[in-house]
């Protein structure tokens, strides 16, 4: 892995984390904005909450293709572009008179996340030749993005209003881009990309029943996260803003546990999951303030173990094929964030936030199951 991962630059790749933090903290924004977006458009709460799943479905469908659609683009161009995107779509949302059109620039968000994910990690290890630093940066801007988008977002929205929330996301998003475009020298697309690579992908049945995998662990999580804020306030409505930003901390600690136990994959691919599940069975059985907090920041380190590992986990599997392989892992995390999120808002609505947290928990388990089953090996070319 490290040799078909290495480049001659290894300068360091600072532009990863604000870029990936103002994307997916614009992704988040309709759960901390959500009952005034609803009120402002004249529609219900879970109407307003489809904006999170038209990002989802659009990222779901742009991730394994984007490299098919540009197959010999310079990767620095594609990237300024895709953010050119989003903070198209935020300035969209903050104007836009109606729910349809506020969809319509969610789906814009959608393609510009999934092709800036897709392409992240390969850009980064072309630059810095260190794929451990680069999937854990662009996961810290991750986990920044959480603690910006749902609890500060919330109170923002208060302040200033919803649609003022999108336009200060628009224009962070626009400072991420000239900090990319200041230090991101040009970075060539991978030899063979497109629809071939892809297909001799497809073909890795160890990589492929690891995307099954990794979407198992994402699911696990994205069942029960849109509903953390309520499972909170079930148990101490007093410590809701504190938890939410303790979960981000958590997440903090998590995305450098995950580059730090790198070298040792398999384990620490299948520790995450299991952190999270010992976490949201807790959650989903305490009624103790102080065993909620634990729950709370345990689950934030353990999902945020997840996206660093099995970033790193699909390249090891597929070194030289690493643009396709991680287009397969970021497909499998929105496709999780979409159906995970409609399945615990059944089960929230009917049994409680609770049911919730523990098939999280179940799954989570599986999933640590999974990648404890399945060897690390790179494929032969």
């Amino acid at each position: 892995m490290r040799e078909a991962l290495t480049s001659t630059n290894t300068r360091e790749s600072p532009e990863s984390a604000p870029t990936c933090a103002s994307q997916v903290g614009a992704e988040f924004i309709p759960a901390g904005v959500l009952p005034g977006m609803a009120e402002d458009l004249a529609v219900s709460e879970g109407r307003a909450g489809l904006t999170v799943a038209a990002t989802a479905l659009a990222g779901a469908l742009t991730a394994p293709t984007i490299a098919s659609i540009l197959p010999r683009a310079d990767r620095r161009v594609v990237l300024l572009s895709l953010l050119g995107l989003a903070i198209v779509s935020n300035l969209v949302v903050a104007v836009a008179p109606t729910l349809a059109v506020v969809l319509a620039a969610r789906v814009l968000l959608g393609v510009a996340i999934a092709g800036f994910w897709s392409f992240a990690l390969s850009v980064g290890v072309h630059v810095t030749g260190r794929a451990a630093l680069v999937s854990t940066t662009v996961a810290l801007g991750t986990s920044t993005a959480t603690i910006i988008g749902v609890p500060v977002s919330s109170v923002l929205g208060d302040v200033i209003g919803w649609r003022a929330v999108f336009l200060v996301i628009s224009a962070l998003t626009l400072v991420a881009g000239g900090v990319l475009w200041r230090l991101l020298p040009p970075v060539p697309a991978q030899p063979g990309a497109g629809i071939a690579m892809m297909r001799v992908v497809l073909g890795n049945r160890r990589l492929v029943v690891g995307v099954v995998v990794i979407f198992a662990a994402a699911f696990a999580n994205f069942t029960a996260y849109p509903y953390i804020r309520v499972a909170i306030e079930a148990i101490d409505a007093s410590v809701v803003s504190v938890l939410l930003l303790a979960w981000g901390l958590g997440g903090l600690l998590g995305n450098l546990a995950g580059g730090a136990l790198s070298r040792w994959l398999r384990w620490a691919a299948t520790a995450g999951p299991v952190i999270m599940a010992c976490a949201l069975v807790l959650l989903g059985t305490t009624e103790q303030t102080a065993v909620l907090a634990i729950a709370v920041v345990l689950w934030g380190v353990g999902f945020n173990m997840v996206p660093v590992t099995t970033q790193l986990w699909v390249s090891a599997i597929e070194p030289r094929r690493v643009e396709s392989a991680v287009a397969l892992q970021v497909t499998a995390f929105q496709v999780a964030i979409m159906s995970g999120a409609v399945v615990g808002g059944l089960l929230v609505d009917h049994q409680g936030p609770s049911a919730a947290m523990l098939l999280g928990a179940g799954v989570g388990s599986a999933a640590a199951i999974g990648f404890a089953s399945i060897a690390v090996r790179p494929r032969a070319a």
